[in-house]
């Protein structure tokens, strides 16, 4: 079963179905969620036979549904972990999905600090081992073992499982994460964590691979089973493991690179101005539009501009203007790393970079940073 978190800032269809809202955040029950269960009744209910004789047919199905239910509840439980601590920390968080091999929390943005990041990824595995260990006292204060025992007990089993695979040292697991905030921390360098935990990804995706083969040569009961699963979940991290990686490359600064070689210049101009000569100023810098009393209507955005003068020439280019905002406003000394966050979290296409004393230095686009990036 695996679980963890994802920082994502673009994401495609919801593809599931809500049910309700925890902490605020929305939860989502994606359709892949209904056949991992379906696969739980089919394994589990054989097993109430096993273990409670005479508890079969209809009872041990429903026993079976039962677990899937309090395996899911378990998956949420953990998730949750990771999203009271994200928003404790001021990370929004978009949404919680559970899906086929365990469940996603949607964090909205990267933690700017390793020890974030750290807290972040370890509270879903320590919400995991108390919720086993919870479920274990119940079952050792049951005197029976009976179906309901049994379903007790493979409540906490399957909590430690969780929370054990899910500390494996390899991205997207919450282990990857953790490794990647101890590297970070170490060397200052976000990007050397990701690399180290992208490798342990790899590593994690090959012994499941070893494992799988490995029941098949041996021939043991649940070789098939074992090796479905082993494949679908490497996979899943050699996958994952990849996507950090890509992600990673489009927000690490380039070595070398600095911030005044992106900004473009920037004119004022009267807010009053025509927009069809703002728009022709506008070529090849910035342009902040200044009212008389001396405050700032905003940054000229051009394609505003362009469908405003293409009706109206002479009309104000105050009209055309986007307020500045404190989130698209950058210093010019920034860190590059803080400037890709910000042009990843914040919905712009220019921002407005400011000197020490606050005066206007240039505006950065987002189209100049996307080609560096991906010139790196």
């Amino acid at each position: 079963m695996v679980t963890g978190q994802s920082w994502r800032r673009r994401v495609g269809r919801d593809g599931g179905l809500p049910l309700f809202r925890a902490a605020g955040i929305p939860v989502l029950l994606a359709p892949s969620w209904w056949l991992g269960s379906a696969a739980i009744v089919v394994l589990y209910a054989p097993l109430v036979e096993r273990i409670a004789p005479g508890t079969g047919g209809l009872a041990g199905v429903v026993l079976a549904a039962t677990f899937a239910v309090f395996l899911g509840l378990s998956v949420l439980a953990h998730e949750l972990g990771h999203s009271l601590v994200a928003l404790r920390l001021g990370l929004p968080v978009r949404r919680l999905r559970l899906f086929l091999l365990g469940g996603v929390s949607e964090v909205m943005r990267t933690p700017a600090k390793p020890a974030h990041e750290g807290l972040i990824a370890a509270a879903g595995p320590v919400v995991s081992i108390v919720l086993a260990g919870a479920f274990a006292l119940g079952a050792l204060a049951m005197p029976h073992h009976d179906a309901v025992w049994l379903l007790v007990a493979q409540t906490a089993f399957a909590n430690i499982a969780v929370a054990v695979f899910n500390l494996l040292p390899g991205l997207p697991l919450d282990g990857g994460r953790i490794l990647r905030a101890g590297v970070w921390a170490a060397t200052g360098r976000r990007a050397a964590g990701t690399r180290a935990a992208v490798v342990g990804g790899g590593v994690v995706a090959a012994l499941l691979v070893v494992w799988a083969v490995w029941g098949v040569l041996e021939g043991s009961e649940d070789r098939w089973l074992r090796f479905g699963v082993c494949l679908l979940t490497a996979w899943f991290v050699v996958a994952g493991a990849r996507g950090e990686s890509a992600a990673e490359r489009h927000r690490a600064w380039p070595d070398g690179l600095t911030l005044g070689e992106l900004v473009r210049p920037v004119l004022q101009l009267p807010a009053e101005s025509p927009v069809s000569g703002a728009l022709t100023a506008s070529a090849g810098r910035g342009v902040v539009l200044v009212r008389a009393d001396g405050v700032a209507a905003g940054l000229l955005d051009r394609d505003l501009a362009r469908r405003l003068a293409a009706t109206s020439p002479h009309a104000p280019a105050e009209q055309a203007a986007v307020p500045i905002r404190p989130e698209t406003v950058l210093l010019e000394n920034e860190h590059g790393d803080e400037v890709v966050e910000r042009v990843h979290g914040t919905a712009a296409w220019e921002y407005l970079v400011v000197d020490l004393e606050g005066r206007p230095a240039g505006v950065l686009r987002r189209e100049d940073l996307k080609a560096a990036l991906d010139r790196r």
